[in-house]
């Protein structure tokens, strides 16, 4: 009996890596099995699988977006499914995905990415610095928070697409990186369709290792989310990005005036006192989750993390155009 294909699983990368071959163990583990697994490296690898369902699409040397975009035209699954190479899907995933989408008028789901437990601490740090409402603004994203809600923005590290609705807006046909997509979340919601948030839609993505690449990934981040704040304003001109950079123009007006004035008039007492506040309840939030030692260490993650992406969000905002760089 034929199988059907229901979802195709898309996985851009450069170069098969030790992540690659970690997902690829817990896709074949999947409960479901109406699946296909594409995989776009640059150049053509050695298949070590010997899997039917898993086919590899080299690229050439083009940007993540791209390659969606490829391994889309090849897909034979009604539904598009894209995965990072660093991260792994719970094995209930693709049973969890098929309640929710009988609804004609969804075209996209999106789920947690959450931290494994087999990541190192200072991966754990880097990943704790997003899981409080009061440090990153969108906690949902790496944990499963409430319920089933629709969304106007979702990461492509875990968000599955229709793949008609899909190819009517062109697909990604763009090569920011990040913020591929936040544009194509805005096609979709501009074609009057939706996108729902799914707590128990999970998958595990491995985090950044030390401070100075989790400040290069959380820049590129708060440089493209600037431009478009500009650009494309209906998801992406919200206080809540806006807020870094304006915590950075005040701390910057505090350190000028304590430097004239050799004091700290009362109201920027009272703004810094509620910034300590945020990061008491920030540490509660992570304490819960990591531990004392990882809630104490993302501290200093968290306020780094506020005044770079701050800087690069006004860098962002003020660019007359953006061509991302691959890295």
């Amino acid at each position: 009996m034929r199988r059907e294909i229901l979802f195709s699983i898309i996985v851009p990368v450069k170069v098969l890596n030790n992540y690659i071959r970690e997902l690829i163990p817990h896709i074949q583990a999947l409960n479901s099995n109406h699946w296909e697994l594409i995989i776009i490296p640059n150049e053509y690898e050695r298949d070590e699988w010997n899997d039917p369902r898993i086919n590899f699409l080299p690229s050439g040397s083009v940007s993540p977006a791209r390659k969606r975009d490829l391994g889309a035209l090849k897909a034979k699954g009604r539904w598009l499914y894209f995965l990072d190479d660093d991260s792994y899907p719970e094995s209930n995933v693709l049973e969890v995905a098929t309640k929710h989408i009988a609804d004609s008028e969804v075209v996209g789901l999106g789920g947690p990415a959450i931290t494994p437990p087999s990541n190192t601490f200072w991966q754990k740090v880097s990943g704790a610095v997003f899981v409080s409402s009061f440090s990153g603004g969108n906690p949902h994203r790496y944990r499963s928070l409430g319920g089933v809600r629709q969304v106007d923005d979702w990461p492509s590290v875990n968000l599955m697409v229709k793949k008609d609705a899909f190819l009517l807006i062109g697909g990604f046909d763009n090569d920011f990186w990040p913020g591929e997509d936040t544009k194509l979340c805005l096609d979709l919601l501009k074609s009057g369709k939706k996108i729902f948030y799914i707590p128990n839609m999970i998958v595990w993505h491995h985090r950044r290792e030390g401070l100075i690449s989790h400040l290069h990934q959380v820049g590129a981040y708060g440089f493209h989310r600037g431009f478009f704040a500009r650009k494309f304003p209906e998801n992406s001109r919200k206080l809540k990005y806006f807020t870094p950079s304006i915590f950075l123009i005040l701390l910057l007006f505090f350190l000028l005036n304590f430097c004239i004035n050799q004091r700290l008039e009362s109201w920027m007492i009272c703004i810094l006192f509620i910034y300590t506040g945020a990061l008491a309840l920030a540490f509660r939030d992570i304490y819960r989750i990591e531990g004392v030692r990882v809630g104490l260490a993302a501290l200093v993650y968290i306020f780094t993390t506020h005044i770079y992406y701050g800087f690069r969000f006004i860098q962002g905002f003020i660019a007359k155009d953006i061509k991302s760089k691959l890295r």
